[in-house]
């Protein structure tokens, strides 16, 4: 599936339309389970919010589903993206073809 791409003023308008499009969970609070199990997601629907005046108020909305059909969302600030962070599987695995795929053990997405 081609991932959808969207530019939104703000980051509640994003999660607002993935709520509506029934993107329920939010992993944020499950970050662990997409750190140990990244092969386990894929991406639906990435939502990114560019700060006017500061550039430390961007952030990334994930639309990810879950092999069993779980749907939700990941919120990714700009500086969470450090090297063992879910977030930083996440971006690998919006990227077609990245070397590192979805964990730093070289497990492929």
């Amino acid at each position: 599936m081609d991932r959808q791409m969207y530019h939104y003023a703000t980051v509640s308008k994003a999660l607002e339309e993935l709520y509506q499009k029934g993107f329920t969970t939010d992993f944020n609070l499950d970050e662990d389970r997409i750190k140990q199990h990244c092969e386990d997601f894929s991406i639906e629907h990435i939502y990114r919010y560019e700060g006017e005046t500061d550039p430390a108020d961007e952030a990334t909305v994930y639309g990810i589903m879950s092999k069993d059909g779980e749907k939700g969302v990941f919120v990714a600030a700009q500086g969470a993206y450090t090297e063992k962070s879910a977030a930083k599987m996440l971006h690998n695995l919006s990227i077609k073809g990245r070397d590192e795929g979805c964990a730093e053990n070289g497990t492929k997405a």
